[in-house]
């Protein structure tokens, strides 16, 4: 049986979302006591939409589990973790996966919010957990001009912080920016998938341009870069939310995951 967990947390005391030996991830907590409520032999292990790094929050991340239970434990299961997870994870609902689901691999699209203080905004304090400060201004046309040069399907290399048999292919779907009516503004970033620090490193770029510290030109040559770029600057994790993930309709994801199972090349950007 594959169950669908669908969940929220605050990362600020996290390191990030994968078991690491000897610090608290969110994989490390929830796994144990899915096995302790559900009085399994060992713990199971969780499969996930999206690995978030250390500090950056969800708050709708998907994960599956394979259990192997005749009786469906989705109510069970959920009743119990909302009384024994620390307050800084929800649960906010626990399903059987329709066949072909998997949480990684059927997910179309993924979209991060980063929200970001800059100078000249009152910063406020009860915020500091999920809006990262800028030490300069922001002009919201010139960062919305910004936009056009890395969204599309293309190596996002320069932006993504390389791992071995990776991909750094990736099609940004969408990339907007407004500012909210306490002065916090919001850069919204939607694509197939992400590529390690790819978020927090195209806002760095994106907020040098849009605050004038960069020009266009200089963008769209570390576009163009074949590796990462050592200019770009990776913004602070706490203004990184995982805000939605989504998936195709069930008869698409079987063929969904072994779309994204394919490693794609350059000739496809």
């Amino acid at each position: 049986m594959r169950l669908r967990i669908d969940l929220a947390y605050d990362g600020t005391d996290f390191h990030g979302w994968a078991l690491q030996p000897g610090l608290r991830t969110v994989q490390g907590v929830l796994e144990p006591w899915i096995g302790q409520v559900l009085r399994l032999p060992s713990a199971p292990s969780l499969v996930v939409a999206g690995r978030t790094d250390a500090g950056v929050h969800a708050r709708a991340q998907v994960c599956h589990v394979d259990l192997g239970l005749e009786a469906d434990p989705s109510p069970e299961l959920r009743r119990r973790l909302e009384r024994v997870l620390p307050h800084d994870i929800a649960i906010k609902a626990v399903a059987p996966a329709p066949e072909g689901f998997d949480a990684r691999f059927s997910a179309s699209w993924r979209r991060y919010c980063f929200r970001v203080s800059d100078a000249g905004q009152f910063h406020d304090p009860l915020l500091r957990g999920h809006v990262a400060r800028l030490p300069f201004p922001l002009d919201l046309d010139a960062l919305n001009a910004a936009f056009s040069t890395v969204t599309g399907l293309r190596d996002f290399a320069p932006f993504c912080k390389p791992r071995e048999g990776a991909t750094t292919i990736r099609e940004l779907r969408e990339l907007s920016a407004w500012r909210r009516e306490d002065g916090v503004v919001e850069i919204w970033l939607q694509a197939d998938a992400f590529c390690h620090s790819m978020v927090r490193s195209l806002v760095g770029a994106l907020t040098a341009v849009g605050g004038g510290r960069r020009t266009l030109a200089w963008l769209e040559e570390v576009a163009a870069h074949p590796r990462r770029h050592s200019d770009v600057l990776v913004m602070p994790a706490n203004g990184l939310t995982l805000e939605a993930v989504g998936y195709p309709e069930d008869h698409l994801l079987a063929e969904r995951a072994e779309q994204a199972r394919s490693v794609r090349t350059l000739e496809d950007a």
